[in-house]
């Protein structure tokens, strides 16, 4: 039986996560695999930028370098841009017009940074001015890793998760920074304005100013970036100005291509698209109306498109996605898991505010179930929290029992514990990697995936770790004093 090919476009964290699916299932007996990539090399987590950006080698985030590819008979193509599928020839199109024969092709383009046209940002040629950079890819990283000098003052626009990380690795390497944020609140996608509140403290506790409710109207400079000009008028000076200011999904080649578009590319619960042997996945895919910017769901597809195109489950589809996200953002532990707002009236709202600890906590119940939940600073009851709203389980009659550490569990409960949501690791199947004989962190990562996904997870890991590893037995011969 011939091979059929099978080219995946885009090579991110989607398709990194797919091509795992997919040699685990035996899909080398069923297709010949191309990847390409739109960057050099191989793949990287794109959630572990800062990492670079504060001085490790661009290797330390690479998941997959290209003797992977090799070695599992995958063709990548690095280095390469597509520019369409000619769906009726099933062929790939790349800039250039050459093109490349597929079977079956799979859009993972992910997502294009949103840089607003800010005054004065380009030159005349178009390009970014000196000094001023988009947070997105590991070439950026670099170039901004590069320019930064302590002493220099930086801007970041936007308070997201990248902006504050850039904020806090540039405050690190000794830079004045100032964040400016669009929103009332940092992190308005996952917090409330009082979750954003508290962590603008925390944030501004590290030695990083924050103006939130403010745009950047332009950039000022003749040759070189001088300064910014906000929207009240004020002008902050600045040697660097660092843009992110979120992202949108990346449609063009779905477009170039004729494929149905919304706000995302279009499918179903396959992850098929209306034209016959096109899928799409990952942060560029709308599934019933939803984009999904976190891990944790674009696993979940991979794992779905893995099952259908090899036929280890014919039957698998995907439902959507419950979401919750566990971050350090700056150095703060920040979680947030479903509806972070009541929705109707008979919904229950539990908050507890610390204000000299500057964390907060928020439980929106119904029906004596978790609708949803948010932490900031204190987050140690949220694996046991994400495991009652990952399952709908209900919560004990009095629901502040759930913000303990151990959620109102018992000790069965809380070994069941979820403590990576990526890659769905529990705390025993942590310790049983450790009985095993895996008693690193690293150890532990590789026996297991946890930490391997957004990374968030890898403390809580080193901690279990620390507590059930056992401990270095002396060198022979050695002599230890008691007491």
């Amino acid at each position: 039986m011939r091979r059929k090919d099978l080219v995946v476009v885009g090579n991110g964290m989607a398709t990194c996560r797919l091509l795992d699916e997919l040699v685990s299932r035996g899909a080398r007996d069923r297709y010949n695999i191309t990847v390409f990539g739109e960057e050099p090399g191989g793949a990287y987590s794109r959630v572990l930028l800062s990492k670079v950006l504060a001085g490790e080698a661009p290797d330390s985030i690479v998941t997959k370098p290209p003797a992977w590819y090799e070695r599992n008979g995958v063709k990548l193509v690095s280095g390469a841009s597509v520019e369409r599928l000619d769906t009726a020839a099933r062929m790939v199109v790349t800039e250039g017009a050459a093109a490349h024969r597929y079977d079956v092709a799979v859009i993972a383009t992910g997502s294009r940074p949103l840089v607003p046209p800010l005054e004065g940002m380009t030159t005349a040629e178009g390009d970014l001015r000196p000094g001023v950079f988009v947070y997105r890819t590991m070439d950026d990283c670099l170039r901004m890793r590069g320019h930064a000098r302590a002493g220099d003052n930086a801007i970041v626009v936007g308070g997201g998760l990248l902006g504050l990380e850039a904020a806090k690795v540039l405050s690190d390497m000794g830079l004045h920074v100032t964040v400016i944020h669009v929103a009332k609140g940092l992190m308005n996608a996952q917090l409330d304005q009082m979750g954003g509140d508290m962590l603008e403290q925390q944030i501004e506790r590290c030695g990083i100013f924050v103006r939130t409710g403010r745009t950047v109207e332009a950039i000022c400079g003749d040759e070189v970036v001088e300064g910014i000009r906000l929207d009240d008028g004020s002008v902050l000076p600045a040697d660097m100005v660092i843009l992110a200011c979120g992202v949108r999904p990346r449609v063009d080649v779905a477009r170039a291509s004729g494929l149905p578009i919304n706000k995302g590319i279009v499918v179903n619960d396959t992850m098929a698209t209306q034209v016959p042997g096109v899928y799409a996945i990952g942060e560029c895919a709308e599934h019933r109306g939803k984009l999904y910017g976190i891990v944790t769901p674009i696993w979940e597809q991979a794992a779905v498109l893995a099952d259908l195109l090899t036929g280890a489950n014919p039957q698998a589809r995907y439902r959507g996605s419950k979401l919750y996200s566990r971050l350090k953002v700056a150095g703060v532990d920040v979680t947030s898991m479903g509806s972070v707002e009541p929705e109707l009236e008979s919904d229950e709202v539990l908050q507890i505010v610390e204000t000299r600890k500057c964390t907060y906590r928020k439980l929106v119940l119904r029906d004596g179930r978790l609708l949803g939940a948010m932490f900031v600073g204190n987050t140690a009851a949220s694996a046991a929290l994400v495991q009652l709203f990952d399952r709908n389980d209900p919560l004990p009659a009095d629901p502040l029992e759930v913000l303990c550490a151990g959620g109102g569990a018992g000790a069965a409960a809380q070994s069941e514990r979820m403590i990576c949501n990526c890659n769905k690791v529990s705390e025993s199947a942590l310790r049983e990697a450790i009985q095993g004989g895996a008693c690193t962190i690293e150890a532990v990562c590789a026996a297991t995936k946890a930490g391997t996904g957004c990374g968030s997870c890898r403390s809580e890991v080193a901690q279990i770790v620390a507590r059930h590893a056992p401990a270095e037995e002396p060198p022979a011969g050695r002599i230890v004093a008691a007491g």
